[in-house]
């Protein structure tokens, strides 16, 4: 029962992580979009959208229990190429550097829950 309810608050949890972020990825769409094209992201508009829906779908398929997975794959996939694409803690100087390393790392740690959640 205990491991049961763990899991269920772990999903919750985790996925409403993803979906606060993308809900506030899109009240803030125009400056996400400008520090994305800032850092020469690809389709900064299209991308910031798209990033966006698949956080919020997949954060409420894991809080809801469904294709648990599938979603968390996805998720981990996503902040994968969140972390190489925007976190280039190794291009940066100091103090910047130790900033975007610390996010790298929380973001692993992340996709350490993801695949624990995807095990369920």
């Amino acid at each position: 029962m205990f491991v049961q309810n763990a899991q269920a608050l772990g999903a919750l949890l985790i996925g409403g992580v993803f979906i606060l972020a993308g809900i506030e990825h899109f009240v803030k769409f125009k400056a996400m979009r400008g520090y994305l094209a800032a850092q020469r992201f690809p389709a900064p508009s299209f991308m910031l959208a798209a990033g966006s829906a698949l956080e919020i779908v997949a954060g409420l398929m894991l809080v809801l229990g469904l294709a648990m997975p599938f979603a968390a794959g996805a998720l981990v996939v996503f902040t994968l190429a969140a972390n190489f694409m925007l976190l280039r803690f190794w291009a940066s100087e100091e103090p910047e550097r130790q900033v975007l390393r610390n996010a790298f790392l929380i973001n692993v740690a992340v996709i350490g829950g993801l695949l624990l959640a995807a095990t369920t």
